[in-house]
């Protein structure tokens, strides 16, 4: 009897297991379609309204400069909007676990316009760099990005190789 108890607990606990896992990977992976339309509809569309909806007012872009609140962070990526054409933003690898998402990506553009007092230089960039979000209840609380900033000034032609 002791022994079928023990069998039924150990039962219990393998399907509440990996059913809690596949809760996680559902929400995974609803979150990296998410963030993906995000970031194709910002950047290659150029539609920066769908922020709007998709960060919270809350939202915190640890960047240079780190930056607080969604009005400020949507003005924060306006600039890549306003400052480059032909703007490709291209996510290489997505991985994500619960509400935590890592994005490898690459942006290419031509600075053609205004880019944070940046006069247009006429040059292409082509750099890589990685994100990670945290998204919750539906909406990005936070994201980190991680890109060579000086090789990105020396595209722009700002400083000498």
């Amino acid at each position: 009897m002791k022994k079928h108890f023990i069998v039924a607990i150990l039962g219990v606990f393998i399907l509440s297991s990996s059913s809690l896992f596949a809760q996680k990977e559902s929400i995974a992976n609803k979150n990296i379609k998410f963030y993906s339309r995000v970031w194709d509809v910002v950047v290659n569309e150029g539609r920066i309204n769908i922020l709007d909806t998709a960060y919270a007012e809350g939202i915190i872009l640890h960047t240079v400069p780190e930056t607080k609140g969604k009005a400020n962070c949507i003005a924060y990526y306006q600039n890549y909007i306003t400052g480059f054409s032909n703007r490709q933003f291209i996510i290489r690898e997505t991985f994500a676990q619960g509400n935590k998402l890592t994005k490898f990506w690459q942006f290419k553009g031509k600075h053609t316009g205004n880019f944070f007092g940046i006069p247009a230089t006429n040059k292409d960039v082509d750099v890589i760099g990685c994100t990670i979000a945290t998204i919750e209840n539906g909406v990005i609380t936070e994201e980190r990005d991680f890109m060579d900033n000086l090789e990105f000034l020396r595209q722009l032609g700002l400083i000498p190789r």
